[in-house]
């Protein structure tokens, strides 16, 4: 068995990965490029995708999903980053929002939204960036005052992934007057798409991630009904706290599956395109190169799938969390950069998968915390 050899799946997630891989092959792929002229996928890949059992996997059959562990979820991240498929925002709706609802959610809520939600009918976003606060949730300015039976949310989002899509928000906001309430003054809110007083702003045009519709969300004395509070009034930050550790490793999970594949993209271009007479991948600069990037790659294979064995025992600290999503998408950029000087001047053409992945992974050492801010959370525990 050699070093890179996976044990953390069994037969049936196996089986399952034939079948999501199929789907993307005839659903997504197709598709993509049109997508990301479009600036986002189509509502019927999303129906397809919950029809299929992409979406939801870890939520309850009771509430629509399919009552597995995480593990189908990571199938779903690795089948995608392996085509570098990154307008659907599959992961975000079913193990962000979802698992949001399903914790902390009232029975009412979890009928509601989350069998909706597995079947590719409600798509849902969490809205936690704004404009002038990026990793620091203390500072969210937006505001739900209650009144009567209803909040009224005034305030802006940005950078809000399945923005223009979505049909449920689940707003971070302050529901605390006082100033001095700090994380203990915010909240979580699920605003409809359909609400009064909410609109969506431009779908922002971005470096990469062309296909995904990501957006600036306004609110404007919305009125949301006062049984759409997400758990207690005040706990928000808390709740946010205890998710970000599986969010983060989700940024690790994609990171090396993208650098799998640009490793493949890589070997298949260097054996065909030749140079002087010989293969590219002949040449003692591109086989060290490989031989570095392979062993890269490995060594960042095994750490992550410790840190999946990890979530999945409930023992995936937010340190380690931290950790997996700094070092795999620094680890992404770095392959992916190296890969793309080996496909010399056809690597810049936007036609070649590594062009684009090239571009799309700048963002995974920005969003869940920038790796900035990952190695400030690893430092405190030093």
């Amino acid at each position: 068995m050699s070093a890179a050899a996976r044990t953390i799946f069994e037969e049936e997630h196996e089986i399952f990965r034939s079948s999501v891989r199929r789907f993307v092959e005839t659903e997504i792929v197709p598709h993509h490029a049109q997508w990301e002229k479009d600036g986002q996928i189509s509502r019927e890949a999303w129906l397809k995708a919950g029809e299929t059992g992409l979406l939801c996997c870890s939520i309850p059959v009771e509430y629509g999903g399919m009552g597995a562990d995480k593990r189908m979820s990571v199938i779903v991240f690795e089948e995608l980053a392996r085509v570098n498929a990154t307008g659907p925002g599959f992961g975000l709706h079913s193990e962000i929002v979802a698992p949001y609802i399903l914790a902390y959610g009232s029975e009412e809520q979890k009928r509601h939204y989350l069998p909706a939600m597995a079947r590719g009918e409600k798509i849902g976003a969490i809205a936690m960036t704004e404009p002038g606060t990026g990793s620091d949730l203390q500072g969210v300015r937006t505001r739900a005052v209650l009144d009567g039976n209803h909040y009224v949310l005034n305030g802006s989002k940005t950078f809000i992934t399945n923005g223009q899509m979505a049909d449920l928000v689940v707003v971070v906001t302050k529901t605390d007057t006082d100033p001095e309430a700090g994380h203990k003054g915010i909240s979580l809110i699920i605003v409809d798409g359909d609400t009064d007083g909410f609109r969506r702003g431009r779908n922002l045009e971005k470096l990469g991630l062309k296909a995904q519709d990501t957006s600036e969300l306004f609110f404007d004395d919305a009125r949301v009904p006062a049984t759409n509070l997400l758990g207690e009034e005040g706990k928000g930050f808390v709740y946010l706290m205890q998710e970000l550790a599986w969010e983060r490793l989700q940024v690790a999970i994609m990171a090396v599956a993208s650098a799998e594949a640009a490793l493949e993209w890589t070997l298949d271009y260097t054996r065909q395109r030749k140079a002087f007479g010989r293969a590219i991948a002949e040449f003692q600069n591109s086989r060290f190169t490989l031989a570095e990037i392979k062993t890269e790659v490995t060594v960042a294979r095994i750490f992550v799938d410790r840190c999946i064995q990890l979530m999945l025992e409930d023992a995936l600290d937010a340190e380690t969390g931290a950790m997996a999503k700094y070092w795999a998408s620094d680890l992404q950029g770095s392959v992916i950069d190296r890969c793309l000087q080996l496909h010399g001047g056809y690597g810049f053409m936007w036609e070649y998968p590594i062009a684009r992945a090239h571009a799309d992974a700048r963002v995974q050492r920005i969003y869940a915390g920038t790796n900035e801010i990952m190695k400030e959370i690893i430092s405190r525990n030093l």
